[in-house]
């Protein structure tokens, strides 16, 4: 089962959750979103394994989020989805994948159900 990490470095909590996959056997495959953001319908298939909606994926507190007037609650999910793909920062991390499951890495331990 391939696992993959949408990872920021700059990020304490994803460095924390890439290095608890390593030290379980698992070299996950890296994707740093900031710099290769997700497409649309990527972001869509991570949203559904989540179980969550695309508003309960955006980091609120990113500038993006208020000066795109992203709380507005009558925004749509696809508006949601798109201003994340826009704008990477605007998405939680890190996200593990593994098969059809995936978890937010907050806490990094979180991940560990759902890993092979």
């Amino acid at each position: 089962m391939t696992v993959t990490i949408y990872h920021n470095p700059r990020c304490s909590k994803s460095r924390q959750t890439l290095a608890l996959l390593r030290e379980h056997g698992i070299e996950p495959d890296i994707v740093e979103y900031l710099k290769t953001p997700p497409t649309t319908s990527e972001l869509k298939r991570i949203i559904d394994r989540l179980g969550q909606s695309p508003r309960q994926l955006m980091r609120t507190g990113e500038a993006e989020y208020k000066d795109n007037g992203l709380a507005d609650e009558s925004l749509d999910d696809q508006t949601l989805i798109q201003a994340m793909c826009d704008h990477p920062r605007l998405i939680q991390r890190p996200i593990v994948m593994a098969g059809d499951r995936a978890r937010i890495g907050r806490p990094p331990e979180s991940v560990l159900d759902i890993l092979p």
